[in-house]
């Protein structure tokens, strides 16, 4: 191990409480190992839920770098989630996990499989918590880490090309950056938008919002023609626009929104965004910096090629990349999609 690397173990060894006993008792978080919470069953590796887990998935995912992700949500026991003018409230206690894994090979997304981390999201009397939990070798435990870390990743991507990627762990301040809705930690997946969709859960394929109802854990579901919903951008049984924007939606809303940190771009990117100044069409950022290349307009109807969206998403580049954070390849996917949707813009 490099001296750095001893340093910032030693930092990560400060940085974290060792809890007693007793502590452990009183279900005081964080715990320092990922098994200690009990979330799953057998091997850990396997990531089998213990019966108190709701598995999830939002209806489009964010792109982390290609990773795959599994999704719970553990509710506190005899409480449920409310919803209320079409929020969703979790109450205090709830827990969201997140796993971030990678197959062998992406044409086996089953086999082989190495988990890279695991992101806790904490309903505490403090408000949300994140913790990122860095998974060892071999696969026997995941430890948490406040200070991120960075992993080296390969995989052989669905056209059977090699691949490597630099996979970064974001510390705990670092989640704040794109969980941040007016200077408060959030979740961002865990809206009614996103999980008012159909998932496959082990008793059959059900919308996410009625399972958790009949199940006693949500209150106020009328049904899901009365709630806001999204769909998955990947559908392309669906409407370009209606992909975009879900793409948008997921990807860059947490920041690009009245709420999030983004909100003097003057770029308002949910789903459901309608005018097209706030969406940047034909409008001129306000400080993007040498992230609007050599380009004018947010979005050039008709020219992707001329627009500082598509510009952005296709960097890795610091200052320009965006979303900032959360990724170190190009969405080759997504960028192609958002091309054909300003393409498609009348001039």
């Amino acid at each position: 191990m490099s001296s750095c690397e001893s340093k910032k173990e030693n930092q990560v060894t400060q940085e974290l409480p060792i809890q007693t006993e007793a502590e452990l008792a009183d279900g005081k978080f964080p715990y320092r190992n990922l098994s200690t919470y009990g979330f799953f069953e057998g091997e850990i590796k396997n990531l089998s839920p213990n019966a108190s887990l709701i598995p999830y998935q939002p209806a489009s995912s964010l792109f982390t770098d290609y990773a795959l992700k599994s999704r719970f949500i553990q509710l506190p026991e005899n409480q449920e989630a409310l919803i209320a003018e079409n929020n969703l409230q979790l109450p205090q206690g709830t827990i969201l996990i997140k796993n971030f894994y990678y197959p062998a090979d992406f044409s086996s997304p089953k086999e082989n499989i190495r988990i890279i981390e695991t992101r806790l999201l904490i309903h505490s009397e403090k408000g949300w918590e994140a913790f990122p939990y860095i998974w060892n070798e071999d696969q026997t435990e995941a430890v948490l880490k406040v200070v991120g870390g960075e992993k080296e990743v390969k995989f052989k991507n669905l056209k059977g090309e090699d691949q490597v990627i630099n996979y970064l762990i974001p510390n705990k301040n670092q989640c704040k950056t794109c969980h941040n809705q007016s200077e408060e930690l959030a979740p961002i997946g865990v809206k009614i938008k996103h999980l008012n969709y159909d998932y496959d859960f082990p008793s059959g394929r059900q919308n996410q919002m009625a399972y958790w109802a009949e199940h006693g854990k949500l209150e106020g579901f009328l049904g899901k023609e009365n709630h806001p919903s999204m769909i998955n951008y990947e559908d392309k049984t669906q409407a370009l626009e209606d992909r975009a924007m879900a793409y948008l939606d997921i990807n860059c809303s947490h920041c690009h929104q009245a709420k999030g940190p983004a909100s003097t771009s003057g770029l308002f990117l949910e789903y459901n965004q309608k005018e097209p100044m706030k969406l940047g069409v034909m409008k001129t950022p306000v400080a993007a910096g040498n992230g609007a290349g050599a380009f004018d307009y947010d979005i050039l109807p008709g020219k992707a090629d001329e627009s500082i969206l598509t510009y952005r998403m296709n960097s890795t580049e610091v200052g320009i990349a965006m979303p900032e954070l959360g990724r170190t390849t190009i969405h080759e996917e997504g960028v192609a999609l958002i091309r054909e949707w300003i393409n498609s813009m009348k001039k």
